[in-house]
């Protein structure tokens, strides 16, 4: 765990009840920060993921809207926090295909009234309270566009997005990056690769496959495999944002990966054998054998992969977890928390495809 700043204890969380989100959120709460958390509850957003904080005094949930600025600044002005933490937002490839408006409305607009909110809340600030807040936007690698066979994404990588989403990212922290140079807002910025683990919502690759996988059924797999992510284990980014906050220099942009690329394919055929081990099919066949070619989504992005050194060397952050160690953890906590899935899937995702 990482220990709590002596100048941060409150924060403002939004999109709190997301995969990363909560995890950031049930981290930063055992560590002893009080925590509001804002969330639209959209179909990604699962309050069942904060179930243990219930009636935990250092937690205040409250369901609504970035964009909502009015809610925004009443609840600045009430819980006077010492930073805001970004991640809402809509994140899912496949969906911004289908319907990029909303991605628009939510990472652009929604982000631009936290960030009028949040400066004119800092603007109020005095003496070490204002010298010590702090606004951290969570942001994505694939901003950054696709790699060929070498190479990593820097800091200073120019943007070139690819996707309705990775668009609409892009923009965001353009925004975020406008409102520290033109106002002086005390900004922070976070680009990841590929996250993963506990309370990830089964659209993405690796719950999804470990779903299929356990019921028997076909393992969709894009194109021919060979997309590379740069594999993130979701306590590791927590514990990175956790140390930028604390330390990170204002206005900078870091960096985060797991520095573990791997091919969708070595991805898919390492959570087969993990759960041949574990959770045996009647017939005792090898679980490869439902691995399914389907025809690859449009703009694939071939492949990303994350420099990490400049947040390594300044700020001293290591992932704990290898790829590994933490798919390992990851198909043993989903086999675990069925319980916790299946309520998950009683709403509207059925584990379809998306965005083709």
């Amino acid at each position: 765990m990482t220990p709590p700043s002596t100048q941060i204890k409150t924060l403002l969380v939004t999109g709190g009840a997301g995969f990363i989100g909560a995890n950031f959120v049930l981290q930063a709460v055992a560590d002893g920060l009080d925590v509001v958390n804002l969330d639209k509850l959209t179909y990604a957003g699962n309050l069942d993921t904060l179930a243990s904080l219930d009636r935990n005094p250092r937690h205040v949930f409250v369901q609504g809207d970035i964009g909502d600025r009015a809610l925004v600044s009443k609840l600045l002005a009430e819980h006077r926090p010492d930073a805001v933490v970004n991640f809402a937002a809509e994140s899912h490839v496949d969906r911004s295909i289908d319907g990029p408006a909303e991605f628009v409305q939510t990472n652009v607009v929604g982000t631009l009234a936290l960030l009028e909110a949040a400066r004119d809340y800092w603007r109020e600030l005095a003496g070490m309270a204002r010298n010590a807040f702090r606004f951290l936007h969570v942001s994505t690698d694939e901003v950054y566009g696709s790699l060929g066979d070498e190479g990593k994404f820097t800091e200073q990588t120019p943007y070139a997005p690819n996707s309705p989403y990775s668009a609409s990212k892009a923009a965001s922290d353009h925004l975020v990056r406008a409102f520290h140079h033109t106002y002086g807002l005390p900004v922070l910025t976070t680009n990841c690769s590929n996250n993963y683990g506990p309370y990830q919502f089964p659209e993405k690759l690796i719950p999804l496959v470990i779903q299929k996988s356990l019921a028997g059924l076909p393992l969709p797999v894009y194109g021919d495999g060979l997309n590379i992510r740069d594999w993130l284990f979701v306590g590791d980014h927590c514990s990175a944002i956790r140390r930028v906050l604390d330390g990170g220099r204002v206005g900078e942009t870091y960096n985060v990966g797991g520095n573990a690329e791997r091919t969708n394919i070595e991805v898919v055929e390492a959570i087969c054998t993990l759960l041949d081990a574990r959770r045996p099919l009647a017939d005792r066949s090898p679980r490869s054998s439902l691995i399914t070619y389907v025809k690859d989504r449009p703009g694939h992005d071939r492949r990303y992969a994350i420099d990490s050194r400049k947040l390594q060397g300044e700020l001293g952050w290591r992932p704990s977890q290898t790829f590994e160690s933490g798919i390992e953890y990851t198909v043993d906590w989903y086999i675990e928390h069925q319980p916790w899935v299946q309520r998950v899937l009683d709403g509207s995702y059925r584990m379809e495809r998306l965005g083709s």
